[in-house]
């Protein structure tokens, strides 16, 4: 009898991608000088069980490459070869060798062997006895270096003055605009490496009807004819890898030649009405046919992460779970038993079971949202790794700190809040924590800190991004703002608000673009993708000491806490973390301005007024705004004032998904079933102040005023 072992795959992956967890953790914090035998012992174990669980599944390719590692890793554990840093350095490229194996396979993507099969050739020389003739990559070191350095193969190009010619298909996701991304900005950088030709397809553009200025509905073919490696191609999209599908191959094709597809599961469809144009670095004449080397096949290297399908359950919860279900059969069979023999003698009964049944219910509810809750270290344990690798890169000395690992957090609020962190924390490696020169002149330990500090407040976790560098410089910060028209010249602005500056898109005072801190991605995107998640973000710093950031999430992204409140008969949801204020407005505080918009006095600042019955189009109870409400609400730095015709009331409301049963809805976040079985859209603040300065364009012509205008 056959069995279909395909079923276990995404076990296995599982597994696998825990064990290569266990083996990244464990080599950070080996201490070379005096070896833990149990963390060889772990590091051993976790390569050994993907090793027979590849072979079983028949992926050969991983299951080679783990036989040798586990080969040396026995060595170690055994006493005869001794750990040396490099070799630290070397098994960590492991990891990452076979982290990028295991995800081509889970993506049913061939497998790149190239690096293995360097990393193979390197451990059999190190087995026996040879010096390694190659490293695996531009970042792998020489295991037992000589005392002089000597040239280094690199895995993912041709030989060092070789042109190779590259496609690079590109297809972004339909919002990537909307992130701070520009392609544009990357075409460039990938023109100063050679010479490009790019190839747009618009086949997906819509008609002109259903064009929306800041959704990208282009993708793109690319054929870049250079010297440098496939690594530095993918640098480039590094910040773009979770929003694009892209594919990287060596082409033996002509430059410029029609696109072909690498492999044709890549793309669901053949390119076509394709329009071309050449971008060439400045100085560069524009390219010319050449004869590129075929290197390698198609290797799809970065696309779309895939997050997790599944989580481990303690069975304690799960035990709580069980007792919580056999209560509420019990109370429902006492319900029915009731309603079978039901007299006006048993309404007390009644009224006792319905108030059991709702205690049951929402304790049930609290049970399974505990169950999607983990704890944050499976976002904090990335940062060990990435701060050890770029303290080198930088040369600089720097401890990182983690502090409330255990803190628990929604699976889908942490598989989205992992990029604004990394961001966080590579800007404070690069521009906040100075070079150990620059501390020791500052009189500082040459050693700098960061430290990642999680921790519950009230009914939202709180995330503290906290490093003892050179603190945001204020004259620098207000020069380029004001220089940029931020703000006016004559603006006074107090310490909070300058640091607030940092947030404005575009908003940078770096000399020059780093490839740490990323290609023109701003902290208004590290704020606007916080904001998506219902959470705030503000920063904190002392000149010369550091800074603090801390960003405040609610704990899940299914329930929120609302305001229900009624506009023309309808009923709508605003979520309490937004709201500043309701108030019945004062008519001697409302300023009609130039271009139609009205504006509120609330206390030292004027707030924009939306009109919710206009953006939705109903009809309301009044137009007269002294016989209606105002709720004031706040989203990043920017208040407005809500016209609603009541408030109805507060309640916990589970969010249902518009895009998924229905469709997009500009200015609805969600929607929710109320207790009367109707249906409430919650609104999208964010979204809801930019349909109102579109809206306030087209029947004026003017832009609805800023809130940060300030009353004279």
């Amino acid at each position: 009898m056959s069995i279909d072992l395909s079923q276990f795959h995404q076990v296995f992956f599982e597994e696998s991608f825990e064990g290569l967890q266990v083996m990244e953790s464990s080599l950070l914090d080996l201490d070379c000088e005096s070896v833990d035998s149990e963390t060889i012992n772990s590091i051993f174990r976790a390569a050994h069980s993907i090793k027979g669980s590849s072979s079983t599944f028949g992926f050969v390719d991983v299951a080679e490459f783990t036989h040798v590692l586990e080969t040396l890793l026995d060595q170690v554990r055994e006493g005869s070869r001794q750990l040396v840093p490099d070799l630290v350095d070397l098994l960590l490229q492991s990891v990452d060798c076979l982290r990028g194996m295991l995800t081509s396979l889970q993506a049913h993507e061939p497998v790149n062997t190239e690096q293995s099969t360097i990393l193979i050739g390197v451990f059999h020389d190190i087995l026996e006895g040879r010096e390694p003739a190659a490293s695996a990559s531009e970042s792998v070191s020489e295991v037992n270096p000589p005392p002089q350095d000597k040239p280094v193969a690199a895995a993912q190009s041709a030989a060092e003055d070789e042109v190779v010619t590259w496609h690079i298909r590109f297809v972004p996701d339909v919002n990537l605009l909307r992130t701070g991304n520009e392609p544009l900005r990357m075409f460039r950088e990938l023109a100063e490496m050679g010479e490009l030709e790019v190839h747009a397809d618009v086949s997906k553009v819509p008609d002109l009807g259903g064009l929306n200025s800041e959704e990208c509905h282009l993708c793109w073919d690319l054929y870049l004819s250079t010297t440098k490696s496939k690594s530095d191609i993918e640098e480039i999209f590094e910040w773009v890898v979770d929003e694009s599908d892209i594919t990287i191959a060596a082409t033996a094709g002509l430059f410029g030649s029609t696109p072909v597809p690498a492999a044709e599961d890549d793309l669901d469809a053949p390119v076509k009405d394709v329009e071309a144009a050449v971008i060439t670095a400045p100085g560069k004449e524009k390219p010319t046919e050449k004869q590129p080397a075929a290197k390698g096949g198609a290797q799809p290297v970065a696309g779309k992460s895939s997050e997790s399908t599944s989580i481990r359950v303690s069975i304690e919860k799960i035990d709580s779970l069980v007792n919580l279900v056999g209560e509420l059969v019990i109370t429902q069979s006492m319900l029915g038993q009731l309603g079978t023999e039901f007299d006006m003698n048993k309404l007390q009964k009644l009224q006792e079971g319905l108030a059991q049944l709702e205690h049951n219910t929402r304790e049930l509810q609290e049970s399974v949202m505990r169950i999607r809750m983990l704890p944050i270290s499976f976002t904090f344990n990335r940062f060990p790794r990435m701060v050890r690798d770029l303290s080198k890169q930088l040369g600089k000395k720097i401890e990182l700190k983690l502090i409330g690992e255990q803190t628990e957090l929604d699976k889908t609020v942490m598989e989205k809040i992992g990029d604004p962190l990394v961001h966080l924390v590579r800007n404070a490696l690069d521009h906040g924590l100075e070079s150990p020169k620059d501390r020791r002149d500052a009189g500082k330990p040459e050693t700098g800190t960061i430290v990642l500090n999680a921790f519950h407040q009230g009914g939202n976790i709180m995330i503290e991004i906290i490093d003892d560098g050179r603190g945001l410089n204020r004259e620098k910060i207000l020069a380029k703002a004001r220089a940029n028209g931020v703000i006016g010249d004559d603006e006074v602005l107090n310490d909070d608000q300058i640091q607030e500056l940092i947030f404005q898109p575009g908003f940078s005072t770096a000399e020059q673009v780093s490839d740490v801190s990323g290609r023109g991605v701003g902290m208004d995107v590290v704020r606007r993708n916080i904001l998506e998640l219902n959470g705030s973000i503000e920063v904190k710093s002392v000149e010369g000491e550091g800074s603090t950031f801390t960003i405040r999430l609610p704990l899940t992204l299914a329930i929120l806490d609302g305001q229900l409140i009624d506009v023309g008969g309808q009923t709508f949801i605003i979520p309490l973390v937004s709201i500043v204020e309701s108030l019945q407005p004062d008519m001697k505080l409302i300023n009609h301005v130039a271009g139609g918009c009205d504006v509120f006095r609330l206390r030292n600042e004027y707030i924009p007024i939306i009109k919710l019955w206009e953006i939705f189009g109903v009809v309301p109870h009044s137009m007269d705004l002294s016989e209606s409400l105002l709720v004031v609400v706040e989203v990043g730095n920017a208040k407005v004032a809500l016209v609603v015709d009541d408030l109805l009331g507060q309640q916990q409301v589970v969010i249902k998904s518009m895009e998924t049963n229905y469709k997009k809805v500009d200015g609805i976040s969600g929607a929710t079933i109320l207790g009367d079985g109707t249906v409430s859209l919650i609104l999208d603040i964010t979204d809801l102040i930019h349909m109102a300065g579109v809206h306030q364009q087209s029947k004026n012509g003017l832009k609805l005023v800023s809130s940060k205008t300030r009353a004279a």
